[in-house]
């Protein structure tokens, strides 16, 4: 066990994306970042994932501007970190190593300083170009090895497999799997490796093995990622911790539990006990959730839970003396390689905080959260939602056919899609295979890379018209277009690499967003030019001969009313016009006795001070 742990914060990334549908604006982050400044977070997950396209989508916000506004606020406080998927980036088609080059030289001079890259199928060979570039440009390559389990199958289906002359696999996602990965990925040049369970499905033991072959035999810091949906979350990051893991992936309080990663208050209780150094300014974590608090309410039209945490702060609350020995009871379970009573206590604790309980649907199901979530969504389109058990049992072999792929973001939207098309034939009594996606058929082509275990050349004749596994060939990629918009002034649709690399990373999402851009500034360019021509109505000082007396603005503004007229008379201290200036009207007045000889000036024109106006005869 490590006497020091750091901790790299998910609340402005994966926690408000977890919970909240990425849906947290520029001004909400700007609340919080003098508080994030004084915490002094080991890392702060910010960017990557779903935030680019989202604050372009649903916000109207620039992403690289989302990514400066927190480097300008947090400086090198904290180490910036944001996650991409490889080859893919964000998109579903990899990318050449042109753009994924100009991706990271853009990211770290925007103020990135690591990227944690993975693959899907943990295909080490598409997270070369990744490490390459941000390395080269003097960022911190996060290589994840992405957790997953084996697909349960009964006897009788393993038995008729073997029947057919194609038994079922056994276990593939061994320890030694994962290891592997790892290895194949610090060769690779990976500063730190992450064990990141998306899913939430890693229980302690297994995670406590992991840390120990990883710790024993790699010699960079190791990350801990997971989430609480399952139940497993807060017990396995404390099994990491007494393992001896580097760094572990917390949320603050109000942002934490549920679909996202445990509470790094929860941590910090558990830190105080082992005698590990955090190196976290807690109070001012504290003045984050307090602000978070706040935020959670603002986005409750986005919340997933809608239930909020009992509050809490550790350095100024006293626990219950019988909350108090759960956690004491935790730590001794995850020494003694107690699972279920570290389940137990970690669960006991939750509650009593009110956090969501264990999903017990995504926890036998064995699959991550939104995925479940989507399907359910797929079929209440085609009115089908009582097929979604059916759809359920299917994953398994279609999760097989495809060459059983972990499920992480694309795959496991790949896959459940499939899954839910299957189910749908199935009800329609038509084939199994008889309505595949694009998506599918690219990931049995091979298109997206290595799948951990071979599919059958049959079955991929059968999906992609190819016996032979055809990888995606990028020297076809086309860049999206950035056409001329004549609309809006004959200006470029993309003006720098930034929005060129927004259109080639999200084309469908940046396009309506850069085209927003653009009909704001045509807009506020044509304000500015009328706004100028205004100017240049100001009066010019007359270049006649004047003989008589003048008046002169006594300060800058429009001429709102003309009093007099030429050749009226006026005495002293008349009023002759009103001048608008500072959204006030002011009286000018004669100065002089005599005859209104010339009025220099109109209704609506601007003047400066000083500008003569009228001309008084004596």
């Amino acid at each position: 066990m490590s006497t020091k742990l750091l901790i790299r914060d998910l609340t402005l990334r994966d926690g408000q994306q977890s919970a909240f549908a990425t849906r947290m604006n520029q001004a909400q982050v700007d609340r919080v970042l003098d508080y994030y400044k004084d915490a002094g977070f080991y890392a702060m997950e910010v960017w990557g994932g779903a935030v680019p396209d989202s604050v372009m989508r649903y916000l109207g916000e620039n992403p690289w501007d989302r990514l400066e506004k927190i480097k300008e606020g947090v400086g090198n406080v904290s180490k910036l970190t944001a996650l991409s998927r490889g080859r893919n980036l964000y998109g579903y088609a990899p990318y050449t190593d042109e753009i994924i080059d100009g991706f990271f030289k853009n990211a770290v001079s925007s103020g990135l300083d690591i990227m944690r890259i993975f693959d899907a199928l943990n295909d080490v060979e598409n997270i070369k170009s990744s490490v390459k570039s941000i390395k080269k440009y003097n960022g911190m390559a996060d290589c994840a090895v992405c957790y997953t389990v084996d697909p349960h199958f009964t006897t009788m289906e393993r038995i008729k497999a073997r029947l057919k002359g194609k038994p079922l696999p056994k276990e593939v996602f061994t320890d030694s799997y994962f290891f592997n990965k790892a290895k194949e990925m610090v060769a690779l040049g990976a500063d730190m490796i992450t064990i990141k369970d998306m899913s939430g499905l890693i229980p302690p033991l297994r995670v406590a093995r992991l840390i120990d072959l990883f710790k024993k035999h790699l010699n960079v810091p190791i990350d801990f990622h997971t989430h609480c949906t399952p139940g497993y979350g807060l017990g396995s990051v404390l099994s990491a911790i007494i393992h001896g893991v580097d760094i572990v992936d917390t949320n603050i309080w109000n942002f934490a539990g549920g679909p996202a990663a445990p509470a790094i208050e929860l941590i910090y209780v558990f830190c105080k006990k082992l005698g590990i150094q955090m190196d976290v300014n807690m109070e001012a974590v504290a003045k984050i959730n307090n602000e978070l608090y706040f935020i959670r309410k603002e986005l409750e039209a986005f919340d997933a839970v809608k239930q909020f945490p009992k509050p809490f702060n550790p350095l100024t609350d006293t626990l219950p003396a019988s909350v108090d020995k759960e956690f004491d009871n935790a730590i001794a379970a995850a020494k003694n390689n107690d699972e279920e009573g570290l389940l137990r206590a970690c669960h006991a604790i939750e509650a009593y905080f009110n956090f969501p309980a264990p999903n017990e649907l995504v926890k036998k199901a064995e699959i991550p959260g939104g995925m479940y979530t989507n399907m359910v969504a797929q079929l209440k389109q085609f009115n089908s939602l009582d097929i979604i058990e059916d759809a359920m049992a299917l994953i398994p072999s279609v999760r097989l056919d495809a060459g059983l792929p972990p499920l992480v973001t694309p795959t496991s939207q790949i896959i459940g899609s499939q899954a839910v098309n299957s189910a749908l034939a199935a009800k329609a009594n038509r084939e199994k295979y008889s309505n595949v996606s694009n998506q599918f058929i690219s990931l049995v082509k091979g298109e997206y890379g290595k799948t951990p275990v071979p599919v059958d050349p049959d079955f991929r004749l059968k999906i992609a018209g190819t016996r032979e596994e055809i990888p995606y060939d990028t020297s076809n990629y086309q860049l999206q277009p950035n056409p001329v918009l004549t609309e809006f002034g004959d200006v470029l649709l993309a003006k720098d690499e930034k929005e060129q690399l927004l259109l080639e990373l999200f084309p469908t999402v940046a396009l309506n967003y850069l085209k927003g851009v653009r009909e704001k500034e045509y807009n506020e360019l044509n304000q500015q030019i009328a706004e100028q021509k205004k100017q240049e109505e100001v009066v010019k000082e007359p270049e006649v001969v004047i003989t008589g007396k003048v008046i002169e603005s006594p300060m800058p503004g429009t001429i709102w009313k003309v009093l007099v007229k030429e050749g009226d008379t006026v005495k002293r201290g008349d009023s002759v016009l009103i001048l608008e200036a500072m959204k006030m009207e002011n009286n000018i007045a004669s100065e002089y006795n005599g005859t209104v000889k010339r009025i220099f000036v109109k209704e609506g024109s601007f003047v400066k001070a000083e500008s003569v106006i009228m001309e008084i005869e004596e």
